[in-house]
Parts: structure tokens; C-alpha cells; sequence
């Protein structure tokens, strides 16, 4: 929407300085941006005599602007010095001047400039600009909450700002509630300036290093350095459900915090801000001479290297599935090395690269041929099903390259894989952002993250991502005897990729699941001969420990919902050695699936069939999506400070890849395969058929698609069917929302909606339902075609109400 006092700017800023040698026209349509804010600085300039202009506030605009004084209120050396400084403060937001005042430092203009100053955290003395001050009215960083900012982060922004301004290494930031690379830059030169460095440069070199190392702090301590180190943990939350406070007196709970990065991070658990976790918090690369298990390397590993890299502490190392042509540096794996590097008890884990060191290598079909490439190497190698290959991207992407690109690239991976019949599984390596964005919009199962180049844009701002499985931290030359090789350092995160040990084992990552499965069913056959009831009797034993109460609060819980179970089946079933298997890997994500939960689903949907209509939610949905569903919203409403919008808080935390949730990725895949088994099996296989067709016979590469098309069909169903499970008067819903709802404290979503503006919020949630399924589908649908014909069809109708894309 256009706003007069931007067009205004914009008007004026073109008529006076137009002609001027080197300005560049704004366009006039009452939008601030950078094109508005680089016009003013170049009005500004030719103002201060500096030709030609340029779209850049330098240092020679900087020193000609401090060279005239302090200007307030009553100042008028320059009118259209002043009219740009006015023009600038409407085009942030604050009402600068009275009408037809341009030009005229006045009171309104003074207050304006002490709001300013009081929302950067600056002290507002009597509202006068300096050079600083000038150069952050002519940017776009803002001094109020964003979307998605937080107070919490504002509040430290602010004391960066209060206690740094006026140190001349430091540049006022932003203060709306983000964590970007100027805040981490704020964040190391008040470092810098607390250690005593003589000029702070914002970056982590040995003065710094080796301040830090005598700044070992724990519970108890006190002082700036406790506040600097905690706001630096601020920064890199949530590590799971931890999350901290910036603080000045180190206590217990930043302690408990603390060890929780630690863990995250592979770093010695002790919860104190020793040297490894102040470097791992604010570089990426961390301390590179911290232990580290894992190594890559384009150099062959012979035997003698591979002796080497064991002696030395090293159990992986990563190698090149692919050199390109015209390439000089011979890196992909060599006949026999596979061999040798098992032998010497090392695991190796596969990298993809083609080129991949600017934009115009990544394309959705270069990802697709690539992938084709990628799984005729791995699989003429050998690799065992369910290998998690690694794609570079080895340069420092930016966001809009990750959205234009990079994303689409590795869409084209998964799809390349998937129609392969998705024998390997696709990781990422990259910077934080660009493994955040892969993992987050293509469900990356892993990410290689290029940490030790830490001045990447893409690593500065933003934390280690949840699925990390190795960081690079350091490159350095190996010397073994007469023998030089490379090799990098990358810490081997424990429970992530385990690499492979071995290659050409004919089973797959569900085969011993399946296995299982088997030996159940047979077990279940000789007990009752059905295979109807047999297969009932599989799902019974698996769900029956964890999905078998009766008493819900003195109500009749499972039982109720998705019926009893055999007891003595359960019975005869263990004396013949049979236990719960709690969980397997699936192959066509690399993700460990919980049987208890898939199998619940499957039974409460095999016992209760759905409406012919699709839209009404049943007992069967509580065993699966509308259960996790009515947990999730319980967790919304006990989260209503940080995340008042629903659907905001659905694209955050609903069904993401490593994201900390009561419904999570794995809970999302348990409930479209408990549903897809389920419907199997009614449809006449025994529950070992379809266990075996969904997981080796290709059943789960569209089990979202298949999931969405037959239990709604359309994203309108999707929408009412999420809402019919929140608010609809059944007996069987009622017993789930007041289970896994009330009991949780959260308000019951009847009650919402007939509050003020509770309908609204609750209608934003449930399409964060649907945005959350559709982008599943689309994710691996091999063209995007049916996913955009859904999700065009979906907003189309949200536009009717006035709710798409806005979250209201």
C-alpha cells in the first residue's frame, strides 16, 4: 500500500536531484526501500559537494556529515540537508515535520529524532543528529519488533546500542528483534572493545582468541562478560526446548543452557563459557582445534593415509562420488579405496559436486540430472540403500540466490532421487543458511555444514542447523613421513549420519522392520487364522504398551478410541520371544520412524473408516494427525506470547524437518503411513503386504500426496476437517480435546472462537494445517504441478475470507 509521506519523498528527491551526475532515479510509488533511501543519500551528497554521487553513505559522506556539527533543533545551514533527514525519518516511520515545514529543524523534528534515538536504545539528550544517527536514518534497518523479531533479542540490540554507539569501530544496528550477521558483528566488537583491543574489526582473530581464553566463566560470576556471553546463548536458541535470557550474574539456569548448547554443538558438557563454547557462539567454524572424528578430503586415501587418519583420532572421512570434466583435480573415489578405508575401520560418507561455485550452476534440472548422476555413481559404488548423499554448494549463497536457485536445485535432487525409487537420500553441505533453507523446503536429512568459512554471509547470523551432522571447521596439510595430503577437519556429530562401513548389503534400512513385522504376523496368524484379525492383532501388540491405557483421567482413553487389545495374544506373543519393536529407519527420508505410534494410527483408522464425505474428523484421526493436531494447538496456546499468529506458529513448528515439536516431522510421516497402511489392509492385504509394498515397493515416495487425496482431497476438506476436530460436538473428539487440550491448560478451541477476535486467530491456525500438508505434497512431487493446482485453488478460497497470507 502507498504511503503520501514516501511519495512525497520520492517526488521531491527526483525533481531536486535529477540531473546531478551519477543519481539514480526512485521509483514514485509510495514504497520505502533501499532505491528510496539510496536517492536521499545521493541527495545528501550532492548537497556536501561530493561528485559524482553514489549509492553508498562511505566513509567521505560519513566525514563530511561529521564535519557539520551536531544538528537540532533550530538549524539551518542547509534546508535541503534537513528536508533529506525529514524525508528520511517519514520513510522509517516516525512523523518528522508539520506540513509544508520541509527544511525547518523544528519541535516535531526534534521529538521525532528522540523517538528514534529511544527505540534504537540510544540516549535521547535533546534529540540532535550526528553522522551515526544521519546514516541509520538513510538505511533500512528497523528500530521496532519485525515479523518474527523478538523482544528478547531487541532488548539486547538495544544494550549494544545504549552502551556502544559512540565507540568508533561500532555502527548503531538494527533494533527489531532479529539475529543477522550486523548483530553478530555488534555482538564481536563489543567483545573486542570489553578485551581491550585497540581497534575492533569484528572479526575473530588471535587478540580475540586469546582475550577469550581468560574469560572461563560459571554460576556465580558476574559483570559485562556474563552479559556478552549470555547474550550470545540469546542468539543461538532454541537448542530443543531451551531457550535463555541475557543476564548479568551467571546462574543455574544459564548453567542447565549452557550444557544444552554444549551437547548440541559435540563440545565437552560442563556448562561453563570455556573457550570452545564462547568461539562455537559467535563463529561458525568454533574452536578448530577442538576434537573432531570426521575428515574430508579430494585426496585418494591410500592405506598408509588411512592408518594415518585412525591414529589420529579420525573415523569418517568424506569422498567425491563425481569429478566434472575439464576438472585438474582428480578427487572422485578410486577402485579399491572403499575397501581400504573399511579395512582400516574408517567409515566414509559421499559428497556430490558439479562445480556448484556460482548461481548459474544450480537450476531445478541441473538438481534433477544431477541426481540421476549422483544415484548411478553411489549405486556403481556400491552404496547401501538409504546412503545419505551430500550436494554442495560451495560458495556463499545469498537469500535471494537460496530462493531463486539453490532451493530449487535441490528440489530437482529430491526428485531426481525419487524417481531413481529414492535408494539414497539427499543431504546438503553449504553454509547455516543455505543448509537451514534445503532442509526446511526440501527435507534435507542431513547437513555437512562448510563452517570454517566463517565470513560466509550465509554463517554469520544464523545457528548451526538442528539436522548438522558434520561442521568443517579447519583445513590444514597432512605430513606423514615422504606423504602430503589435505585434508579438513569436521566435527562428527553423535546420533546423526553414521556414514557407511560397508557397501553392496543387498537389505534395506526397513528390512529389518519388515522382518519383524513378519515374524509378528505369523505368530498372530497361528494364533487366529484371519488374516483380517491377524493383522489387527500386529497393531495391537505394537501400539498396545504405549496406546493401551484405559483410564484417561477416570475416562476410557485408547480403549475408547481405538478399541482394546487381545491380552492374551499379548501373552502368547512374548512367550515366543516376540518384544515391541519401538522403532525403524524410513528409506525414503533417512528418518527413524516410531512404531507405536505408526501402528496406533493405523489401528484407530483400520477400526474406525473415514466419511464418504472426507470431512468430518473420527476416532480414527485422534489415533493420528487430529491427536498430534489437538496437541499442537494446546502447545499454540501455551506459546500465544511468542507466536499470536497461528498460522505463523504452524510454519514454524508443524510437521519441520529437526524442529522440536508435539508435531513433528516423524509424526507427520507416523500419520500418513498409519492412515496408508490402514487403508491397505482394509482394502484386503494383510498388514505384512502392506508394511512390505509401502516401505520396499515404493508405497511412501507420495505417501503425503496419497495421504492428502484420499483422506480430503481438497485443501477446502483439509481446512473444515481441521476445524470439525478442534470444535465439533462428539463424544469421541470431546474425549481427545479434553485429554490432550484441557489437560495441557490450554483453553478449549470452542471457547477461542466466540472470544473477540478468537475466531479470526483460530481460522489462521487451521490453514496453517493446510499450508503445512500442501507443502508436504509438494516437496515430493516430482513436477510441483499438483501442489500448485491445490495450493492455487486453496488460496483462492482463503482470499475470500481475507485471511490468505496475512495470518489474522
Amino acid at each position: 500500500m502507498a504511503d503520501q509521506k514516501v511519495l512525497e519523498a520520492q517526488k521531491w528527491v527526483n525533481a531536486t536531484y535529477g540531473t546531478v551526475a551519477g543519481y539514480v532515479r526512485c521509483p514514485e510509488d509510495g514504497r520505502t526501500g533501499w532505491s528510496t533511501m539510496n536517492a536521499l543519500i545521493m541527495g545528501l551528497q550532492a548537497e556536501l559537494g561530493i561528485s559524482p554521487v553514489v549509492a553508498s553513505f562511505g566513509p567521505t559522506t560519513m566525514g563530511k556529515v561529521a564535519a557539520l556539527g551536531e544538528i537540532g533543533f533550530g538549524w539551518d545551514k542547509n534546508r535541503n540537508i534537513v528536508a533529506i533527514l525529514e524525508h528520511g525519518l517519514f520513510c522509517k516511520g516516525y512523523w518528522a515535520v508539520e506540513p509544508d515545514s520541509y527544511g525547518w529543524y523544528t519541535g516535531v523534528t526534534r521529538q521525532a529524532v528522540k523517538d528514534l534515538r529511544s527505540n534504537m536504545g540510544v540516549p535521547e539528550g535533546d534529540g540532535t543528529v550526528d553522522a551515526k544517527l544521519f546514516k541509520c536514518i538513510l538505511n533500512m534497518d528497523a528500530y521496532v519488533v519485525v515479523a518474527g523479531g523478538t523482544d528478547k533479542i531487541r532488548g539486547i540490540q538495544r544494550w549494544l546500542n545504549g552502551r556502544y554507539w559512540q565507540r568508533d569501530a561500532y555502527s548503531i544496528g538494527p533494533a527489531d528483534g532479529i539475529y543477522s550477521r550486523d548483530v553478530q558483528k555488534a555482538l564481536m566488537i563489543a567483545v573486542q572493545y570489553e578485551l581491550g583491543i585497540a581497534s575492533p574489526n569484528g572479526n575473530f582473530g588471535p587478540a580475540t582468541q586469546s582475550g577469550l581464553r581468560g574469560k572461563n566463566l560459571g554460576p556465580g560470576d558476574s559483570g559485562v562478560f556474563v552479559e556478552l556471553f549470555s547474550a550470545a546463548c540469546v542468539f543461538n536458541e532454541p537448542i530443543g526446548d531451551y531457550r535463555t535470557n541475557q543476564r548479568a550474574s551467571y546462574d543455574n539456569a544459564l548453567s542447565d543452557y549452557v550444557k544444552a548448547f554444549q551437547r548440541f554443538s559435540q563440545l565437552a558438557e560442563n556448562g561453563r563459557a570455556d573457550y570452545p563454547t564462547w568461539a562455537q557462539l559467535l563463529v561458525s567454524m568454533g574452536d578448530p582445534d577442538r576434537p573432531a572424528g570426521g575428515s574430508d578430503t579430494r585426496f585418494e586415501i591410500t592405506a598408509s593415509r588411512a592408518q594415518w587418519l585412525y591414529a589420529n583420532g579420525y573415523r569418517a572421512v568424506g569422498r567425491y562420488l563425481y569429478d566434472p570434466p575439464g576438472s585438474t583435480l582428480d578427487k572422485e573415489i578410486k577402485p579399491g579405496e572403499l575397501r581400504t578405508i573399511f579395512d582400516a575401520g574408517l567409515r566414509v560418507f559421499p559428497i556430490y559436486q558439479d562445480n556448484a561455485r556460482q548461481l548459474s550452476d544450480f537450476t531445478y534440472t541441473k538438481g534433477y540430472q544431477h541426481a540421476l548422476n549422483a544415484h548411478s555413481l553411489a549405486s556403481g559404488y556400491g552404496f547401501n540403500r538409504g546412503t545419505v548423499l551430500y550436494f554442495a554448494v560451495d560458495y556463499d549463497a545469498t537469500q535471494d540466490e537460496i530462493d531463486s536457485a539453490i532451493v530449487p536445485y535441490f528440489q530437482g535432487v529430491a526428485a531426481g532421487l525419487a524417481g531413481q525409487g529414492k535408494k539414497y537420500v539427499h543431504g546438503v553441505y553449504g553454509s547455516r543458511n543455505v543448509c537451514i533453507n534445503v532442509t526446511n523446503r526440501t527435507f534435507a536429512r542431513y547437513s555437512f555444514v562448510s563452517g570454517m568459512s566463517w565470513g560466509f554471509s550465509g554463517n554469520l547470523g544464523f545457528t548451526l542447523p538442528n539436522n548438522w551432522s558434520f561442521n568443517q571447521i579447519k583445513e590444514f596439510q597432512v605430513v606423514n613421513g615422504s606423504d602430503t595430503f589435505d585434508l579438513d577437519r569436521d566435527v562428527w556429530r553423535n546420533n546423526s549420519d553414521p556414514a557407511t562401513a560397508s557397501v553392496n548389503d543387498p537389505t534395506g534400512p526397513a528390512d529389518a522392520f519388515i522382518a519383524y513385522i513378519e515374524r509378528l504376523y505369523n505368530i498372530a496368524v497361528s494364533y487366529n487364522s484371519s488374516d483380517r484379525s491377524a493383522s489387527q492383532l500386529v497393531m495391537e501388540y505394537i501400539r498396545h504398551a504405549e496406546y493401551g491405557n484405559k483410564d484417561w483421567m477416570n475416562e476410557l482413553g485408547w480403549w475408547f478410541l481405538i478399541g482394546g487389545y487381545d491380552e492374551n495374544f499379548i501373552t502368547y506373543a512374548n512367550d515366543r520371544g516376540m518384544t515391541i519393536m519401538k522403532e525403524f529407519k524410513d528409506p525414503f527420508t533417512g528418518y527413524n520412524l516410531g512404531a507405536e505410534h505408526l501402528m496406533a494410527t493405523a489401528n484407530g483408522h483400520f477400526l474406525t473408516a473415514q466419511d464418504s464425505n472426507q470431512k468430518a474428523a473420527n476416532g480414527g484421526d485422534v489415533a493420528g494427525w487430529a491427536g498430534d493436531w489437538m496437541t499442537f494447538y494446546a502447545d499454540w496456546r501455551n506459546s500465544e506470547e511468542q507466536y499470536a499468529s497461528g498460522r505463523a506458529f504452524c510454519a514454524a513448528k508443524l510437521a519441520v524437518p529437526n524442529v522440536a515439536s508435539s508435531f513433528g516431522f516423524n509424526d507427520m510421516i507416523e500419520d500418513a503411513d498409519g492412515y496408508l497402511l490402514a487403508r491397505a489392509v482394509r482394502g484386503g492385504k494383510n498388514i505384512l503386504q502392506a508394511v512390505r509394498d509401502h516401505y520396499n515397493g515404493g508405497g511412501g515416495l507420495r505417501r503425503f500426496n496419497d495421504f492428502f487425496t484420499n483422506r480430503w482431497g481438497t485443501a477446502e476438506n483439509c481446512k473444515f476437517s481441521a476445524h470439525n476436530a478442534l470444535t465439533a460436538a462428539d463424544l469421541t473428539l470431546g474425549l481427545g480435546r479434553k485429554q490432550l487440550i484441557s489437560l495441557a491448560g490450554a483453553m478449549l478451541p470452542s471457547i477461542l472462537q466466540n472470544l473477540p477476535g478468537g475466531g479470526d486467530k483460530l481460522d489462521s491456525f487451521e490453514l496453517g494445517f493446510v499450508d503445512a500438508m500442501l507443502a508436504r505434497m509438494g516437496m515430493e512431487t516430482r513436477s510441483l504441478g499438483t501442489y500448485r493446482a491445490n495450493h492455487a485453488t486453496y488460496l483462492r478460497a482463503a482470499r475470500s475470507r481475507g485471511a490468505a497470507g496475512t495470518g489474522r
